[in-house]
């Protein structure tokens, strides 16, 4: 029986421990706050970060990296994209062999630009950077725990052991399609978090359903064009990982970067939504990471820039929009 790691006990990596726990794999789990670990193997459940969630004996959770790795058949990295590097870091040296590991981390680090897996291929041996694949795609924890359908996409260079890893995730409910665009898949995770905080801010603003339609689609734009830019296959942007993940996280009241940007329509500042919550809305982040992406490429990203403005530079949400409403006209496809 295969052994199965995942690194980072938030909302995100718990449910992901807890789905491949369901038919009985041992998973270890481990959390940067003793605490949680503590609770999750007393309580059986995450009390911080997944709260009513019954967790499964066979899962175990542990605040020791060598602990949670040791005789791995499997990693799963869903480390908030800010901490990823430092506990990459932890991590490295205890790879003791080839490991396949698998990123479920939606982010894109900020001071170097780079994502995860990049940032995998610069901290970890080189012998795992073939084994590195991306899983992503409309995926809220909190469905996927009450087993509502979810459909994801696992990327990878490696087509046999991408289908190899497609069989550990896949269940009735969690359905997992194969690919290899491991760049674009990425940006697509990351970039629609951003779009999600726009998105809020327009509904916070009670701007009406036309303007977030427009906000959507005019994001979903700028997110082919970067990733264009970058080399990515513009065609995966149409898939799970981006237009997929970028309807649900725009639109579902469970997305914590959607509900931030409500709260910023409405007035709130961003240091008393963050002092409010616990989980990390990634958009934030990734705001300040994808601006800098765009104008390294040379790439139009305007709702990503008038994102960046209301969280940084002070500027109100209703003047952000108003910038965007009065661009110059162009054709739709510019």
């Amino acid at each position: 029986m295969q052994v199965l790691s995942v690194i980072g006990a938030g909302a995100w990596g718990t449910t992901l421990a807890r789905h491949l726990a369901e038919p009985s794999h041992p998973v270890r789990l481990w959390a940067y706050e003793p605490e949680v670990a503590r609770a999750i193997n007393d309580t059986r459940e995450n009390t911080l970060f997944l709260p009513g969630v019954r967790l499964p004996t066979s899962l175990t959770a542990t605040h020791a990296l060598e602990e949670a790795v040791a005789g791995s058949d499997v990693v799963v990295f869903a480390v908030p994209s800010h901490a990823a590097r430092s506990v990459l870091i932890g991590l490295a040296p205890l790879l003791s062999k080839t490991v396949p590991i698998v990123s479920a981390t939606k982010g894109i680090e900020e001071g170097s630009l780079k994502l995860m897996t990049q940032v995998m291929e610069e901290v970890l041996p080189s012998r795992v950077h073939r084994a590195l694949t991306v899983l992503s795609g409309p995926s809220f924890a909190a469905e996927v725990c009450r087993g509502k359908p979810t459909a994801t996409v696992l990327a990878g260079e490696d087509d046999g052991l991408v289908r190899r890893l497609q069989n550990v995730f896949m269940t009735p409910a969690f359905r997992v399609y194969s690919g290899r665009d491991v760049l674009g898949v990425q940006l697509g995770g990351a970039l629609k978090n951003v779009m999600a905080l726009a998105a809020g801010v327009v509904d916070g603003l009670e701007l009406g359903h036309n303007a977030r339609a427009a906000l959507i689609t005019r994001g979903l734009a700028e997110m082919i064009r970067l990733g264009t830019a970058m080399g990515a296959d513009p065609r995966t942007f149409y898939g799970l990982s981006g237009v997929g993940d970028l309807v649900l996280t725009c639109t579902g009241p469970l997305s914590r970067n959607y509900t931030v940007g409500v709260k910023l329509g409405r007035g709130e500042s961003l240091t008393d939504i963050l002092k409010g919550t616990q989980t990390v809305a990634e958009g934030i982040h990734t705001s300040r990471a994808a601006a800098g992406l765009a104008d390294r490429h040379g790439v139009e990203m305007p709702i990503v820039h008038e994102v960046h403005a209301v969280l940084f530079e002070g500027k109100s949400p209703h003047h952000a929009v108003g910038h965007l409403m009065e661009r110059a006209a162009k054709e739709e496809g510019g």
